[in-house]
């Protein structure tokens, strides 16, 4: 068989590098520190594949949403599934930064100011998407109305949380109406009905299987974003201590007291009141 080198491709063809625009995305890591320090290429690219990852993730939520919205179980659980996968590695991702030494970070850190994480638009939205949203962090962005007008679209339209409420609802589950929307702070007894509905699916699981993993892919959303938020404290703990955020935030005090937020409380809560019942025997998995 004869040997099949290389080809010669036209200048005009698409290729790898025009499809990804290679050239592009190389020349985006614009440096602060002059003379240029070693370590900022990487805090710069480390955030940079945050931001791409964000965006995929977003990509994934509204499709998950409009999924759920079109009663759709398995392809949201797919959606799901993946975002999952894509936070597990995003979880890692941040240990890269301990790589670096806490005195060389300080070489280049001040010539970030005012620029935190805290502006990060795309995780906003990916926590006003999951149900999160807060109208005060809207004010971060005083000056940028296109991001206000993202996040006030995210605050006024259909959230993961709303949209898996109003899916089992059309399950049959007694779900109080106003459950899962954004802002909304349920009564003691929408609290229980909500409880007692959860707890049914996950007692008998095999009686709507598709819906009961759709729930725990819910709940692996929020595992890791519970454990990116706790890595990223303990990261930025081992790079700079107590100081301060360069975008004014009490560092890591701040970062700590996000660790308790969580997207779907009652999926959590209602596995504290299932029974040693057996389900499984003799059910057809």
């Amino acid at each position: 068989m004869p040997y099949e080198g290389p080809q010669v491709y036209r200048a005009d063809e698409l290729t790898y590098n025009r499809y990804l625009q290679v050239e592009q995305l190389l020349s985006l890591q614009q440096l602060q520190s002059d003379p240029p320090h070693h370590d900022e290429t990487l805090f710069i690219i480390i955030h940079q594949a945050y931001e791409l990852w964000f965006k995929q993730i977003l990509h994934e939520m509204d499709s998950a949403v409009k999924a759920m919205q079109g009663r759709k179980i398995l392809p949201a659980y797919r959606r799901l599934t993946r975002i999952g996968k894509i936070m597990q590695l995003l979880v890692n991702q941040i240990h890269i930064l301990e790589t670096m030494a806490p005195v060389e970070f300080l070489q280049f850190r001040e010539k970030l100011n005012p620029a935190s994480g805290f502006q990060s638009i795309q995780f906003r939205e990916m926590e006003f998407l999951a149900g999160l949203g807060n109208e005060k962090f809207m004010g971060i962005f005083a000056n940028w109305p296109q991001y206000r007008e993202a996040l006030q679209k995210r605050l006024d339209g259909p959230t993961l949380r709303s949209a898996y409420y109003d899916l089992l609802r059309a399950q049959n589950y007694r779900i109080p109406e106003k459950m899962g929307q954004t802002g909304h702070e349920p009564s003691e007894k929408d609290r229980e009905e909500t409880l007692d509905a959860l707890r049914e699916l996950y007692q008998h699981p095999n009686h709507k299987l598709p819906l009961y993993f759709l729930s725990e892919a819910l709940i692996e959303f929020d595992e890791y974003l519970v454990l990116w938020r706790q890595h990223h404290v303990l990261v930025v703990e081992r790079v700079i201590g107590g100081r301060k955020g360069t975008g004014g935030s009490a560092g890591v005090k701040y970062l700590e007291s996000t660790t308790s937020k969580r997207c779907f409380p009652l999926l959590w809560e209602a596995r504290t009141y299932l029974t040693k019942e057996p389900q499984w025997e003799g059910e057809d998995l």
